[in-house]
């Protein structure tokens, strides 16, 4: 498959991220998708497939509005993509458990996209939750 074609499908999964995004995960995530992420919101290292994940955007809309995502670069190399992205959103709800801060909020993301036949069967996430967490103030500055 093409190098642009892989970094479009990688760029529609990051643009689930955004508001008003019109794409949808199961149209471009293989049904045996798998998502590896680090951390995940809880602190741990999860690995996560599809409908879980689904949960997890649907959690993340719920929480934040406005949210934008900005591509800093991407490189493909064979069935892979790379993305250094970043993503800023204003935290209108609820967001573990505590109320609406309405703070916005800027955090970058690391994100490795495995493509198969058409669609992305695999993820690895690396983001910056420590900033997120620290914007929204729950959590302090060391």
């Amino acid at each position: 498959m093409p190098d642009d074609d892989i970094r479009a499908r990688s760029r529609q999964a990051l643009d689930l991220w955004a508001s008003g995004a019109d794409v949808v995960a199961s149209d471009i995530l293989d049904p045996d998708y798998v998502n590896h992420q680090e951390p995940d919101i809880h602190g741990d290292v999860a690995t996560e497939r599809l409908s879980v994940y689904e949960a997890l955007l649907d959690d993340y809309h719920r929480a934040f509005s406005e949210s934008t995502v900005k591509v800093f670069m991407q490189m493909a190399e064979g069935d892979l993509v790379t993305s250094r992205w970043e993503i800023s959103a204003t935290n209108t709800g609820e967001y573990l458990g505590r109320p609406a801060t309405g703070v916005r909020a800027t955090w970058t993301c690391i994100q490795i996209d495995r493509h198969d036949g058409g669609r992305i069967v695999e993820s690895w996430i690396n983001w910056d939750k420590f900033r997120l967490l620290h914007q929204l103030g729950l959590v302090e500055q060391p």
